[in-house]
């Protein structure tokens, strides 16, 4: 028994390694896009990892080959995809068969196995909240049939093996999962900070020079204005409406720079989300109406967070106005607040049928004046992030070219009652 434990441990310190080893190579991401270069390399890791376990698999236990390769196949397959999952399986199944011996076919098809059920349970697991409940629910469906098939066509094993065997290899998959998601989470918050420090950099830059700029326009603009009035000159009477137009622009890219540089004074209370998200429809519904755009947004009921509720819907309308104008002609805007209790969050997806982004694109959302607009200032998206953050929120954006872009922005969920 000491053997059998011994072997494993080697096998879980393989995994656990390897896993921090791809994670350095290309970080895990919440829905990240993989290339064909990163569904190759987690692949050739998933084949790697997966044959040093077989270097070393549990002995005395006759002419069988059990050791924790399966793990290997189910997350690879779970996490990167039917491709990566496939290139671990072919290697993993080439060098059982070159190893050979009498239970050789049990042991391709039991590695076969583990690729079906990760393919088959990939989007639901992909897709949950609750990651480890599916997972145990994944090991559970696929250990029976692992165990079935060994109890028929290995009839050498005895019971303490079974709840040893099975028993690490339930702790090690888990332990995977959690691991990769709490990787998940610490990159995320590295990106976090990453932006943040572009957000001061930015505000630093506008603190110095943003007051400076503003006054000398506000007199040119009150000049313009007299001389406009009084001159007989055409060309001027012609042209200085535009001028003042390019003028408070301007103005208005200082005013949004500005508002990323001042900390804001938020007046923090307790607000009911469907209301507010209701007050931002009510009042961009002309903006749509006017652009051939419908928003469609059902009361999903009362949702309480801890947030000011002006700048809660400055954010928010920025968002919907963003969808507004990506839709070129007619196109719909649709807003979605639901409840996430595992996290104790409110998730409002504000979603669109535009154009989308391209990969590159959506990355560089939220950087200072970057924008997809032809007249943007690209500051908008930027001071709605702050304000989320400053409101212990998040805001997520996914995007696909010609369908459409999705912006999720969660807050934590206030439970207390009011007195």
């Amino acid at each position: 028994m000491i053997t059998l434990i011994k072997t494993l441990l080697v096998n879980i310190t393989i995994l656990f390694s390897l896993t921090y080893n791809a994670n350095i190579f290309f970080p895990f991401k919440v829905k990240q896009i993989l290339f064909l270069k990163h569904k190759i390399t987690y692949g050739l890791i998933g084949a790697f990892g997966a044959f040093l376990c077989m270097l070393y698999p549990i002995e005395k236990l006759g002419n069988t080959h059990f050791d924790l390769r399966m793990i290997a196949i189910l997350v690879v397959t779970l996490y990167a995809g039917w491709i990566s999952g496939s290139l671990v399986l072919l290697l993993v199944l080439i060098y059982r068969t070159i190893i050979g011996g009498p239970f050789v076919t049990i042991g391709l098809v039991v590695s076969i196995l583990a690729f079906i059920a990760a393919v088959v349970f990939r989007k639901l697991f992909l897709t949950s909240d609750s990651k480890l409940m599916w997972s145990s629910i994944i090991f559970t469906i696929y250990s029976t049939i692992y165990f079935v098939c060994i109890f028929i066509y290995v009839p050498i094993l005895n019971t303490a093996f079974y709840f040893v065997y099975f028993g690490i290899f339930y702790l090690t998959f888990v332990s995977m999962v959690f691991i990769i998601e709490h990787l998940i989470k610490t990159n995320k918050q590295i990106e976090e900070m990453m932006y943040l420090d572009k957000l001061n950099m930015a505000g630093q830059m506008a603190a110095s020079i943003a007051h400076e700029i503003r006054n000398p326009l506000t007199t040119v603009r009150g000049f313009i204005q007299h001389l406009a009035e009084d001159t007989k000159d055409k060309q001027f009477k012609r042209y200085s409406p535009l001028i003042l137009d390019e003028l408070d622009r301007t103005n208005k890219i200082i005013t949004d720079y500005l508002n990323v540089a001042r900390p804001g004074k938020y007046h923090l209370t307790r607000l009911n989300v469907d209301n507010v998200l209701h007050d931002c429809v009510e009042l961009l519904r002309p903006f749509a109406s006017y652009s051939n755009v419908s928003i469609s947004y059902h009361r999903a009921g009362r949702h309480w967070i801890n947030g000011d509720e002006q700048y809660l819907k400055q954010a928010i309308m920025n968002v919907i106005k963003n969808g507004i104008e990506a839709i070129e002609g007619q196109g719909d805007v649709k807003i979605e607040a639901k409840e996430n209790p595992s996290a104790n969050q409110i998730v409002v997806t504000i979603s669109d049928d535009g154009k989308g982004m391209t990969h590159e694109e959506l990355k560089k959302i939220g950087l200072p004046f970057y924008t997809t607009k032809s007249k943007g200032t690209g500051l908008g998206s930027m001071v709605t992030n702050k304000i989320i953050r400053e409101m212990d929120g998040m805001i997520e954006y996914e995007s696909e070219q010609e369908k459409g872009t999705k912006v999720k922005i969660s807050f934590p969920l206030d439970h207390k009652k009011l007195q």
